[in-house]
């Protein structure tokens, strides 16, 4: 009963957040941006809880467990450094500045401005909308397992009340409510993540971490070595996929737009750096420990088939405590709570943001607020279908979401923000391919999930050579416009320009 009421108030601490931010939301940078006003810690606990959700607790903390044994731990190492504290030391401050500068709001905004190309704009909302549903319904998949597990309410049924819940929560208060929130997500998740590792280790099945380390070598040598038995080249690949991958990714960029001020981003560094070392630890960790507690892969009761997704709710159901199994079950689902909210509001705004006000400028400025809203709802239908369809294991949906975003984004917006030679038609060549290294080699291995992230880094790390090789032997963008967006370089006089985003070009 105690699992019920938890879950019950956390419910109505959500819809209550939605209630008040909605009163506070009159325009579309109120209801996507909250007013570039979030300070440090909402912004770290925002970036935090949007980079980890329900996928990487059950989904890849035991896919990546089960395959990898301790050296997952890599991961870690990748998400902390890499995923969180780079990414907010490199792209945090300049992020911030040059959005202010060039008036945008959204990637595909900042691409469009940054390149002067408005067919930019409009191809780059339609990947958002179009691939970030598989990353969405991979979140609603993993949650509805978990309840499944835990409350034996049916895959069916928990998939619908969690897109309800969405739907109700970010729809009436935007980034807002999301922001409001976070915080307390965020706490309940560490406290959440300490007490998987506690009574894990405490299992009899483990009997503390280094009895738990010696029984996985008896097991197989391979999961307790630098290097699990999947071998260096998959565990890589899952390094640089869900490390380097953070940086391109629209909804993670997001945060960056609407810190309050370049004095907040230090502290936001260092809170969101110690917050991914806590939960990516503690996922993975775990996750590492679960050939202790399984002798061959659970079947999903729904399909009868073998799946890694179901090792961590079954763990979680049958190792902890009724109350810290609620508690760990509060933990996930408020982590997918702000990945899904991140995710919806990113999607949302490529349709209500970018396309509509493209098309239709006038109509955009009066109504924006409701179409980001009914945007949002239409996302979410999407998101469930495919959920309901169960088109493959979580990680696989993840993986090919993820790479294929980052592959598209991650060199335009990097090269963008850092050099000013970078042409439109890099950028473009470097959009182009990471999508077709994405999609193309996903579908050519009939979407293996053995392969897939590795098809994912690959779609990431290539368009970084690609757009300064098409950059260097095509046509510049306009002095002015460089100038205006980085300031005058020692070899070029200052033009003046105009300031209305994606037409800087110099005047006479």
């Amino acid at each position: 009963m105690f699992k019920y009421a938890l879950v019950g108030f956390f419910v109505a601490v959500l819809l209550f957040n939605g209630l008040v931010a909605m009163r506070r939301t009159r325009t579309v940078n109120d209801f996507f941006l909250g007013g570039r006003s979030v300070g440090p810690w909402l912004s770290a606990f925002s970036f935090g809880t949007a980079y980890f959700s329900a996928v990487i607790i059950i989904g890849y903390a035991g896919k990546v467990g089960w395959g990898f044994g301790i050296s997952g731990l890599w991961i870690v190492l990748g998400n902390t450094l890499v995923g969180s504290l780079l990414a907010w030391i490199i792209l945090a401050r300049r992020t911030r500045a040059m959005t202010i500068k060039l008036n945008t709001m959204t990637m595909p905004e900042f691409l469009e401005a940054r390149y002067q190309s408005r067919g930019m704009k409009i191809f780059s909302a339609l990947v958002i909308f179009i691939f970030l549903v598989p990353y969405s319904a991979s979140v609603y998949m993993g949650l509805s397992y978990l309840f499944n597990q835990i409350f034996g309410i049916p895959y069916l049924y928990a998939a619908v009340f969690m897109c309800l819940l969405t739907a109700l929560y970010l729809v009436m208060g935007g980034y807002r409510a999301m922001a409001m929130t976070d915080f307390v997500q965020g706490i309940i998740m560490i406290l959440g993540v300490g007490m998987l590792v506690y009574f894990v280790l405490s299992a009899p099945q483990v009997n503390g971490i280094f009895e738990g380390v010696h029984r996985l070598a008896q097991i197989e040598p391979g999961l307790v070595a630098p290097v699990g038995p999947s071998g260096w080249l998959p565990l890589a690949s899952l390094v640089v996929l869900t490390s380097l991958g953070t940086w391109g990714l629209p909804q993670m960029v997001q945060k960056f737009y609407a810190i309050k001020s370049a004095e907040a981003i230090r502290p936001a560094t260092v809170v969101a750096t110690v917050f991914a070392l806590i939960i990516t630890f503690g996922a993975y960790f775990t996750g590492s420990l679960t050939r202790l507690f399984f002798n061959e892969l659970p079947l999903d009761p729904s399909t009868g088939k073998a799946t890694p997704d179901m090792l961590m709710p079954i763990l979680i159901d049958t190792v902890l405590p009724e109350v810290v199994a609620a508690l760990i079950l509060l933990m996930v689902l408020s982590a997918s709570m702000s990945t899904l909210a991140s995710l919806v509001l990113v999607s949302s705004s490529s349709i209500a943001i970018d396309l509509y006000k493209t098309v239709a400028p006038d109509k955009a400025e009066r109504n924006g607020v409701a179409v980001m809203r009914l945007m949002c709802l239409l996302f979410i239908a999407l998101s469930l279908l495919l959920a309901l369809a169960k088109p493959a294991i979580i990680l696989s949906l993840m993986a090919i979401s993820w790479g294929t975003v980052a592959g598209v984004f991650l060199a335009p917006y990097l090269y963008g923000l850092f050099w000013r030679r970078v042409t439109c038609s890099g950028a473009w060549a470097g959009i182009v391919t990471g999508l077709l290294i994405s999609v193309g080699c996903s579908f050519y291995y009939k979407l293996d999930a053995g392969i897939i992230p590795l098809i994912g880094s690959i779609a990431m790390l290539i368009p970084l050579l690609v757009v300064p090789m098409v950059s260097v032997f095509t046509q510049p963008l306009p002095a002015g416009h460089i100038n205006y967006i980085f300031g005058p370089s020692s070899r070029t006089a200052p033009d003046r320009v105009s300031r209305t985003p994606g037409t800087l070009t110099p005047k006479s």
